[in-house]
């Protein structure tokens, strides 16, 4: 692989990183005017949540460059072949691939189209 293809991927997997840990800074979160979380805030991060999955498995998520937002439109969790639903009560995907919880609209380099 070139190196700019390398340095791009890199970079894209960086930012999408630090935006999907900005969540998690006390001055990056929406609240109301009463000082409440928003709602629909805490339930988009409930798939930023990686709590319950060891290193490992973050591991084998960063190798894949799985990031919350394709940075490929057409080219998204929710119409890749490895995808695997939510459940009736969850807002979460999975992935075939690696444990813990998938954003519908996020892609890895293991994208696969549905066949």
């Amino acid at each position: 692989m070139n190196a700019r293809r390398v340095f791009v991927r890199r970079s894209i997997v960086g930012v999408a990183t630090l935006l999907g840990i900005a969540h998690l800074l006390p001055g990056c979160r929406k609240t109301s005017a009463t000082g409440e979380e928003n709602k629909a805030t805490t339930d988009v991060t409930a798939c930023d949540d990686l709590s319950a999955i060891s290193e490992e498995d973050r591991a084998v998520r960063e190798k894949l460059a799985y990031v919350e937002t394709s940075p490929i439109p057409d080219n998204q969790c929710s119409n890749c072949n490895l995808y695997l639903p939510p459940k009736k009560d969850s807002k979460c995907g999975g992935c075939m691939l690696f444990k813990g919880p998938v954003f519908a609209e996020a892609y890895c380099t293991y994208w696969a189209p549905k066949g």
